[in-house]
């Protein structure tokens, strides 16, 4: 067997309730107040919540109606993504004074590899802290760390504290840590998922770590050797600067359901235009096409197909999301509509990993 030995430092970084933040920011009239950036319309969708609207309950992709029921005084605002990708490129720029190893994961969290670092700080805790600082003091808001020896757990971690705290999971935490851990934090657990485990007593790390490979290969496929090796530890994935785009997609949400295939075919059509620009803007094909579906109960379908060829043309899109659509009846009126283009021809052949079982990592102490 061979032993890889794990000793990075990885610090994931998360803005505080980022959209709204900055428009509070930009608007100090909005300070104090509970905000939500989106629509507050029957048909609007809430992007992000200030935690003064948290506080009532109002979350993120939670349609706008229930979030102006759970808070009446609720204020709306237009999200602004140009100044959001501003206020995300000056906080970038911090980041690579640290490091070159930076993973932007959306516009407000990324990942940072400070295991070898610009600064010549072997204590990455201290580093999350000048990080954070230097983000309030030149930007003007404040963002969350996690601290541990892999993505997952610092990842995980960030949460703990917010808003504008650090949590650090030392090497020899890091078994205690996942093993108090609720199984809806593990990477891949959804609420089907979530739900199946808690049928089966499994609730915690602890709980998930009892179970043999066997046993959740059984019972989860694929999935099941990923919560086997992750419960212990075993996260190997690095931190990469140049994330391979997987996939582009298009959507539109509409004012007023529909149920007319008829309508249904003219928004596609104007939806996978749409996309198309964008593949041409990108420079790149896919071959499998995936129609996405939310129906007027919220409830999500995806069909799928993948395509013998390369294709980025509004008309080979608008064709087989056409006979996606025509897959099966509709089950209700139909809110959103998109298309998606994944398996892109972005990738390069690479030899395939061992299973990553057939590693033993041996956590290091260092100073974190």
């Amino acid at each position: 067997m061979e032993e890889l030995v794990a000793h990075r430092k990885i610090i994931h970084v998360d803005m505080d309730a980022f959209y709204a933040s900055v428009e509070q920011m930009d608007n100090p009239e909005l300070k104090g107040k509970p905000l939500a950036v989106g629509g507050g319309s029957k048909r609007g969708v809430v992007s992000a919540a200030s935690y003064e609207a948290r506080v009532f309950g109002v979350r993120s992709a939670m349609a706008g109606f229930k979030a102006r029921k759970l808070c009446p005084d609720l204020i709306f605002v237009k999200p602004r993504f140009d100044r959001y990708k501003e206020i995300s490129v000056k906080i970038r720029k911090i980041f690579f004074e640290y490091t070159d190893l930076v993973e932007p994961l959306s516009l407000d969290e990324a990942y940072l590899d400070v295991t070898q670092n610009k600064k010549g700080n072997p204590s990455a805790s201290l580093l999350a802290q000048e990080i954070r600082q230097r983000i309030f003091d030149e930007v003007g808001l404040t963002a969350s760390a996690g601290i541990s020896i892999n993505k997952f757990i610092a990842k995980v971690a960030s949460d703990y504290n917010k808003p504008n705290g650090q949590k650090t999971v030392n090497p020899e935490e890091v078994i205690e840590f996942l093993e108090n851990l609720d199984v809806k934090k593990f990477y891949g657990v959804g609420k089907v998922t979530q739900a199946k485990m808690y049928q089966m007593g499994i609730y915690t790390g602890k709980d998930l770590k009892s179970k043999s490979e066997e046993f959740l290969t059984q019972h989860f496929g694929k999935s099941g050797g990923h919560y086997y090796r992750i419960v212990r530890g075993i996260h190997l994935s690095e931190v990469k600067p140049n994330r391979e785009r997987k996939s582009l997609a298009a959507e539109r949400t509409f004012s007023e359901n529909i149920s007319s295939e008829i309508y249904m075919l003219e928004r596609l059509e104007s939806i996978a235009e749409e996309l198309q620009r964008r593949l041409q803007r990108s420079k790149v094909a896919g071959r499998t096409v995936t129609l996405k579906i939310k129906y007027s109960d919220f409830t999500l379908q995806t069909r799928s197909k993948t395509l013998p060829y390369y294709v980025s043309d509004a008309a080979i899109l608008l064709e087989t999301a056409k006979e996606l659509l025509y897959q099966e009846k509709m089950k209700n009126s139909v809110r959103l509509l998109g298309i998606s283009l994944s398996n892109l021809n972005t990738g390069k052949d690479k030899p395939k990993k061992k299973e990553e079982k057939e590693f033993e990592v041996i956590q290091l102490k260092f100073d974190f």
